[in-house]
């Protein structure tokens, strides 16, 4: 089921949610074999929607100049794609306060922590 998100999400990128089956063909096997991390996406959403078929959904709409995606289809991708519960919101930490010694001009920047390499030159 993973293939058919793939697939609508594909769809949900191109205007109008219309491709041509070459192009679809193209952008779902360049995101097919592009890596694990997809891959691991994919599989995840396809587990909120186990029993996925996108035509029978009517989530995909098949064309003679190609397939396209209906409001419906884009309306089950935010579905599976929002956040299973409401994200955790924690205060940001304050950033450390940091005093410019006196000898320097207050408008430099001092780096904490940050080493710098030269480069060599080559004599």
């Amino acid at each position: 089921m993973s293939f058919q998100i793939t697939i609508l999400k594909v769809l949900a990128g191109h205007p109008e949610g219309r491709a041509s089956l070459a192009d679809l063909t193209r952008y779902v096997g360049i995101l097919l074999s592009s890596g694990a991390d997809w891959s691991q996406r994919m599989k995840r959403l396809a587990a909120r929607a186990p029993d996925l078929d996108i035509f029978t959904g009517g989530y995909v709409l098949r064309h003679d100049s190609g397939w396209q995606i209906t409001d419906r289809g884009r309306e089950f991708l935010k579905l599976i794609e929002a956040p299973a519960s409401d994200p955790i919101i924690e205060p940001a930490a304050s950033p450390p306060v940091v005093l410019v010694p006196p000898d320097r001009p207050q408008n430099v920047i001092q780096l904490i922590g940050h080493k710098v390499r030269r480069r060599r030159s080559a004599a």
